[in-house]
């Protein structure tokens, strides 16, 4: 997917989510979402944000003020901005859609697994049926597999090979685990809640380690938790490691 045709695809994401979110009920908006320490709120006050990045001083501004931890800056900016009277995440949404302005520390083949993720960690513990677009997914699956920070997917998912069942995508090598691309994108960014949707002989060995911490039948496990996100991303409290494979407490 070249550049244009994922500033389509993010622009299209941004609409749907402004719609879906234009249905939730107050109740709905003030729930958990799937970034554990995040209200659906919350992340969908950070993906209004993305297209409305703060200038290089205001970035610095609260980088000191989240001590230097970039996941508490992320969290405190998007709360904050959810939280500010008569705030409208729904009309930023569709006013922005079309923006092509990116924070500094990141790019638009980020940008794209962002705005489809984090539609997912609202529609998902919502019981909404939010689909992604195959090539998207697929997209976004290669970027976050051949990135490192802040998924280290190939590290952390060494030891099984992923095929998708709806389109031509399939890495790793070892213990199978095979469902649709947007699932599996789920589950390299960290995400418990595709699992359901799994299968293959790899499916149980990623249910015990997402339980007891690290997905990789090569590397024992330490602590039960989940990933949310980044790039920039919500999910990740603030205090913990980078590598640390988080999975979250919102997960069915």
């Amino acid at each position: 997917m070249d550049r244009e045709q994922s500033w389509n695809v993010i622009e299209c994401e941004r609409l749907r989510l402004a719609a879906l979110l234009e249905t939730l009920s107050q109740d709905e908006w003030n729930r958990p979402s799937l970034c554990a320490g995040w209200r659906v709120r919350d992340v969908a006050a950070h993906v209004a944000l993305t297209p409305q990045p703060p200038s290089v001083l205001g970035m610095f501004a609260e980088g000191v003020r989240a001590g230097g931890r970039f996941h508490k800056l992320n969290h405190d900016i998007a709360v904050r901005h959810a939280a500010r009277p008569g705030v409208d995440v729904v009309a930023e949404l569709r006013e922005h859609a079309a923006s092509r302005r990116l924070p500094a520390v990141t790019g638009y083949r980020n940008i794209l697994f962002d705005v489809l993720v984090h539609s997912q960690d609202i529609a998902l513990p919502l019981g909404r049926q939010h689909p992604m677009p195959i090539d998207a997914a697929r997209a976004g699956a290669q970027r976050v597999w051949t990135m490192g920070w802040p998924f280290w997917a190939r590290h952390r998912l060494r030891g099984y090979r992923l095929t998708a069942t709806d389109v031509a995508w399939s890495v790793g090598r070892g213990a199978d685990v095979d469902g649709p691309i947007e699932a599996l994108l789920l589950l390299i960014t960290g995400r418990a809640a595709s699992l359901h949707r799994l299968s293959g002989p790899g499916v149980p060995m990623l249910r015990r380690h997402f339980q007891t911490s690290t997905p990789s039948p090569s590397r024992p496990p330490r602590r039960p938790n989940a990933i949310p996100f980044e790039s920039p991303r919500p999910g990740q409290p603030a205090g913990t490691r980078r590598r640390r494979w988080r999975a979250t407490v919102a997960y069915p």
